[in-house]
């Protein structure tokens, strides 16, 4: 039995804005399986390993009003191929076991409500406890999450009218228990997680926060102790020195308003070298696509890439109002971090990337063709979520307010069999945007807590929409060709793989290394691409490259592009090309425009053939044509973290 050390808070920095909890300390006997307990193979070419570190539970006060009663417990059991019930009433399941999990809940009012939900916990007499827990409706349950607006915003005196230690403490407890519970090295790794979940206004600046081992504090930092993510930045420096290392994945820098990556601090300074080390120090890594939406890069911001609009969500979260793009999104950080780099030393964007899904159901969102939403009994049907229509029967009974439908269907009940009542969607915009999925890639030498970890700080991560392509990058002077067997092992030994630093040398052009395989249970590979930012001349620049094409198609050394591969896709029964596609795709490439002078980064993106997208799904099997203004099809894809080419070993990132 293994003892868990329960430290309450390290007291933060003076530069902190806000009070913080008092340092304290408690043991707890909790049983976790470590690393160290059981010998496991170990793989020096390391192992693709896929998971989600992004999962909600009923201890999420979103969640729980969603009508989520998965525990974390259920969670892990689900992932690693257990049946989930939803609460829509249908089970979820996996079609293959996933290699990790993080149950990431929201680190403020953690479990409360489904503690206004148990007669035996005294937060249950709270006066507000009816409003989020009486809810037997949709109706109901839309309202009780407005209703917690009046408790969310820190500006309202009531932000902590109902925080309640006791019952967070208890819900924490049994997060990092469960973690514990099934965590299995060298078959499955749960990390003990939580969600920072800072809301400034509007702006979403949420980090998930992953611990690396069974070791935790008695109860999670929160938006409660402070909004600031440099407060968080600080809080985790100092778990680190009582031996408990952490790092912070921030998403949907989509919905951020421009703040994910704004150029001045959370007071407004400009960015420095001192804020730069503290947020790298901490956040290796961002969450690059989930559910609500992808957060690579946007049409105006890189006209020219034909794939930038991929599952776009334009919304600022809990609104219908779209945000700054400025500021937002990952490839516009990368190239103001080479200007920040160039010419004050630092870069505050140094990150490698991942994908997750960001759930609220416990499970992983589901697939393209067997998609589970977001939202519990929210969006539970395409009913629900907006692909499919209203039906005739529901509109005429008068249990719906038609005046929210639109002109069309501005009439009364009484008179509703006068009007035109086809096509009638509900009228939330948002549910249509979600995106299905997203999982993080890992490259490690085992299936543990410690190699994953390891592996995500030196950001040797990639991340995809949903399928389990593999992806491999790495740049170098001398690297293997492929025809040698040990191509992987030649190229760690003579270069360097995604996530890290190329240093120059001698002004020699660095060769690239790109090599994809599919998920057999998706489309066929269609291209290998890789994504360059640099900096000339005080001005930063983008180009898409394509490296390798499918079907023995050839890359226009003009346009930089595959001719079109003719992958198709039926839209009245979802089938698509199997035909035409690769399995594998690899290229050895060196830049036609490299300049040794000039600082860079480089990313892979892969891409699939079309599929269907989920809404097309949710169409074709209630029998409807597909909601106009929708995607039709999409095309799953990958991401690489980048490698950065530094043209002076005193620069480097």
């Amino acid at each position: 039995m293994r003892k868990l050390l329960i430290i309450t808070s390290i007291m933060l920095s003076s530069a902190c804005t806000q009070d913080v909890k008092k340092a304290e300390t408690e043991e707890l006997s909790i049983g976790s399986i470590s690393d160290t307990d059981v010998v496991i193979p170990s793989n020096p070419e390391r192992n693709a390993y896929f998971g989600d570190l992004h999962v909600h539970t009923n201890y999420s006060f979103d969640a729980f009003v969603f009508g989520t009663v998965a525990t974390p417990d259920d969670a892990y059991r689900f992932a690693k191929g257990g049946a989930l019930r939803h609460p829509g009433g249908f089970d979820m399941k996996l079609r293959q076991p996933l290699d990790f999990y993080a149950v990431a809940d929201h680190g403020f009012y953690l479990g409360l409500f489904a503690g206004m939900n148990d007669p035996s916990n005294p937060i249950s007499n709270h006066p507000e406890a009816k409003t989020f827990v009486d809810t037997p409706k949709i109706e109901g349950r839309i309202a009780a999450f407005k209703a917690i607006a009046k408790f969310h915003n820190p500006d309202s005196p009531r932000f902590k009218e109902i925080e309640d230690l006791p019952t967070t403490k208890s819900a924490w407890k049994d997060t990092v228990e469960a973690a514990n519970r099934h965590n299995d090295p060298g078959n499955f790794t749960a990390f003990v997680a939580y969600e920072y979940t800072s809301h400034p206004g509007t702006a979403n600046l949420h980090r998930n926060v992953i611990f690396k081992g069974s070791e935790a504090p008695e109860i999670p930092f929160s938006r409660l102790d402070s909004l600031n993510p440099e407060d968080l930045w600080r809080w985790m420096d100092g778990l680190r020195e009582e031996g408990i290392d952490t790092l912070a994945i921030p998403h949907n820098g989509n919905a951020s308003n421009g703040q994910m990556f704004s150029l001045v601090d959370f007071s407004g300074n400009p960015l420095s070298e001192s804020y730069a080390e503290l947020r790298m120090r901490n956040e290796p890594l961002f969450e690059i696509s989930q559910i609500k939406g992808t957060s690579e890069t946007h049409p105006l911001l890189s006209p020219n890439d034909e794939w930038a609009g991929f599952e776009i969500y334009p919304y600022l979260i809990g609104t219908h109002i779209q945000g700054k793009i400025n500021n937002s999104y990952v490839r516009e950080a990368y190239k103001n971090g080479l200007a920040l780099a160039e010419e004050k030393g630092f870069d505050p964007f140094h990150f490698g990337i991942i994908g997750s899904s960001d759930t609220h159901n416990g499970s992983y969102a589901g697939d393209e063709d067997n998609y589970w939403g977001k939202a519990g009994l929210l969006d539970m049907t395409g009913v629900h979520r907006g692909t499919v229509p209203i039906p005739k029967a529901v509109i005429e009974s008068g249990e719906v307010d038609l005046k929210a439908f639109g002109p069309k269907a501005e009439a009364s009940p009484k008179n509703v069999k006068s009007v035109e009542v086809k096509k009638i969607y509900q009228p939330d915009p948002s549910p249509t945007a979600f995106s299905a999925g997203g999982l993080v890639g890992i490259w490690a030498e085992q299936n543990t807590r410690d190699s994953l970890f390891e592996s995500m700080q030196r950001k040797e991560t990639f991340g995809t929409s949903g399928t389990k392509i593999r992806v491999r990058f790495f740049s170098g002077y001398d690297l293997p060709s492929f025809d040698s067997q040990n191509w992987i092992r030649e190229s760690y030994a003579g270069g360097v793989p995604m996530g890290a630093d190329l240093l120059a040398k001698g002004g020699q052009a660095p060769e690239f290394i790109i090599w994809a395989s599919r998920d057999v249970h998706s489309a066929p590979l269609q291209r290998l691409q890789i994504i360059k930012g640099w900096l000339a001349e005080g001005k930063v620049h983008e180009q898409v490259y394509d490296v390798a094409c499918s079907d023995g198609i050839t890359v226009d050394p003009t346009t930089h592009r595959c001719g079109d591969n003719g992958a198709t896709v039926n839209l009245d029964d979802c089938s698509f090309s199997e035909d035409v596609g690769a399995a594998e795709l690899q290229s050895r490439w060196r830049d036609p425009d490299f300049k040794a002078s000039e600082r860079a980064f480089y990313y892979v993106r892969v891409l699939e053939n079309p599929v269907c997208r989920w809404s097309t799904w949710d169409a074709i099997r209630a029998g409807v044509t597909p909601r106009e203004g929708l995607a039709e099809t999409i095309q799953e894809r990958a991401w690489s973290s980048p490698i950065w080419y530094v043209p002076t070993e005193n620069n480097a990132g």
